[in-house]
Formats: structure tokens, C-alpha cells, sequence
């Protein structure tokens, strides 16, 4: 007995190609493989499989994946091979299974039903990409980083297939990947910061140097014979540059830059070299040991030569005394 409703037979000969199906009762999990040329010889095998009983007409063959009703034989035949076909007998209706859908539903388009079903879901599409590919971490972005590392351990080692240490371990990874770009972000910014300060220290230092120039311009131009308080004096660039780089300053200035250093106002001096106080007072201090060091040491020369100066000034007979002396015969 042939079941009613389905297209015609294949005419005696044509010859059509036989497309791979699969095939279950509704509410079932138990598929069946078979292969089929038409929706009549795909119906007629399905009662036979499943031990449907043909009176019991319609049967009727629906897609697992959302019960569309399949009575075309040219839309059967557009349909890929390992289709899921949900087989309904009389008066039953398709209801939907967990397992149900079929085999060329793609990727993309779980990932876009479960995004669309919420945000919380979401997290599953990024586990399903690393699981695809682990290297895909250094892809990720620092939110997906945090959702992966934030989902609890047990529902991303069922997610991933994965043992709950095997998880853990991965969990700790996306943790420490997190941390370095937060690292590398802090750097940057240290980094920005340290070059604006080197930007602006070097403005101070030019405008200080362009003051200095139009006092020094001023003080030839008009000689009021007042001598400028050390306070309004800044040492040259020279000595700053010397003061800044070189580990013992006070080595490698001459005794004229030691002076002016030395009678610098500390707080200015500070701010030209863009040092705290303390730092600044301490350089000025061994600069004055220093020139202080010199002069002794000039004093002591000038001390030595006027003693030589002294001693080649004597008589001549007190030069050589042996001459005074008389024989006595």
C-alpha cells in the first residue's frame, strides 16, 4: 500500500541521484539513516524504518530543525544530504527537540541565534572560538577576556569539554594575558607622562636662559653700578648641563663656575635644575668645599713662592758665611 499525498514515481527511466537523510519519530532521539530519489520512496522507507503504520494517513515529513512541512520534490531535492526529517503520523504535531535541527546548520548561525537570545550567552561564542583555535587569545578583546575569566569554572569546562584543572590553568592564562596589556597600558601612559615633563622642563630651561640673555643685555647697555643680587643671577646652560650629567659636578667646573654656583639662590637654582631643595643645597655645598679646597691650595703655592722669593733675596755674605772668616796667621 502506497502512502497518498507524495509526488509521483520516478518515470520508468529516469534515472534521479539518491540524496542521504536522516530520519526519527517526534519526541524521539533515535535516528535512521537512509537514502531516498523522491519524498514517495523517502515516505514509503520511513514507515517501513520507523514501523509506522500506513493507515494511518497522512504521514507526513517536517524539518527537525523548526517543522517546516516538506511536501515539495523539487525543494526535497534542494535540500542538502544528512537532512533531518521529523516523520508525523494522522493528526500529530511537531514539537521541538534539544537535538533536533539539521546537519548543515552552520557555525555562524548558532552563534547569531544565541547572541540574539541575550547577552549572557555570549560568552559561549567566545569559549566555542578559543576552543576552536587557542591562539585566538591574543585576538580577544579585553571585555571578552574578562567575561571568559569571570564564567564559572564548571560551566567552561562543560563549554569546552575540558577537565576543571585543565580550565583553571586556562582561566589563570586569559588572567595573566589580561594583566600584561594592563601593564603595557600603564607603561604608556608613565611613558607620555615622563616626555611631557622632559617638554616642559626644556621650555623653563629656555625661557631662564632668554631672561638671563635680556639682564645680561640691559647691564651693558646702562651701567647703574649696582651689583645684581645672586638671586637674579642664573649660572649659564653649560653650567646646568654640567651640573645635571656629570656624577661629581664640582670636578669639572672651573673655579669662576664654583663661585657662581656657590652664590646661587638655592630655591632658583632648584627650579632651573628642576631638583628639590635638598638635593640642590648638597651640590652647592660640596661646590664650595671644592672652591674653598682651590683657594687653599692657591694660598699655599703664593705662601711657597714668596718664601723662595725671600730666600733668593739674602746678602751674598750671608749666603756663604765661609767667606767671613779670616786666617789667623
Amino acid at each position: 500500500m502506497e502512502v497518498p499525498g507524495g509526488p509521483a514515481a520516478p518515470e520508468p527511466g529516469e534515472i534521479r541521484a539518491l540524496k542521504q537523510c536522516l530520519l526519527r519519530r517526534n519526541k524521539s532521539r533515535e535516528q535512521h539513516g537512509v537514502a531516498a530519489s523522491c519524498l514517495k520512496e523517502l515516505r514509503n522507507k520511513a514507515c517501513d524504518i520507523l514501523a509506522i503504520d500506513k493507515s494511518l494517513a497522512p504521514v507526513t515529513l517536517v524539518l527537525a530543525e523548526d517543522g517546516t512541512i516538506v511536501d515539495d520534490d523539487d525543494y526535497f531535492l534542494c535540500l542538502p544530504a544528512n537532512t533531518k526529517f521529523v516523520v508525523l503520523a494522522g493528526n500529530e504535531k511537531w514539537t521541538h527537540n534539544s537535538d533536533g535541527g539539521t546537519a548543515w546548520i552552520t557555525q555562524e548561525s548558532f552563534d547569531r541565534d544565541e547572541t540574539d537570545s541575550g547577552a549572557g550567552l555570549k560568552w559561549k561564542n567566545v569559549a566555542r572560538q578559543l576552543k576552536e583555535d587557542l591562539s585566538s587569545i591574543i585576538l580577544l578583546s579585553e571585555e571578552e577576556l574578562q567575561m571568559l575569566i569571570d564564567v564559572p569554572c564548571s560551566e567552561l569546562a562543560q563549554e569546552l569539554s575540558q577537565s576543571h584543572v585543565a580550565v583553571q590553568g586556562l582561566q589563570n592564562t586569559l588572567q595573566q594575558v589580561l594583566d600584561q596589556r594592563e601593564e603595557a597600558r600603564q607603561s604608556r601612559q608613565l611613558l607620555e607622562l615622563y616626555l611631557r615633563a622632559l617638554e616642559k622642563e626644556g621650555g623653563i630651561l629656555s625661557k631662564q636662559q632668554e631672561s638671563r640673555a635680556d639682564l645680561g643685555d640691559e647691564s651693558d647697555a646702562v651701567d647703574t653700578g649696582i651689583r645684581e643680587s645672586s638671586s637674579e643671577v642664573t649660572p649659564a646652560s653649560q653650567i646646568l648641563l654640567a651640573l645635571k650629567e656629570k656624577p661629581a659636578p664640582e670636578l669639572s667646573l672651573s673655579s669662576q663656575d664654583l663661585e657662581l654656583v656657590a652664590k646661587e639662590d638655592p630655591k632658583a637654582l632648584a627650579v632651573a635644575l628642576n631638583w628639590d631643595l635638598k638635593k640642590t643645597e648638597a651640590v652647592q655645598q660640596a661646590c664650595n668645599q671644592e672652591l674653598r679646597l682651590r683657594l687653599q691650595q692657591v694660598q699655599s703655592l703664593r705662601s711657597l713662592r714668596s718664601i723662595s722669593a725671600r730666600t733668593s733675596s739674602l746678602p751674598g755674605d750671608m749666603e756663604n758665611p765661609k767667606r767671613t772668616r779670616r786666617d789667623p796667621m
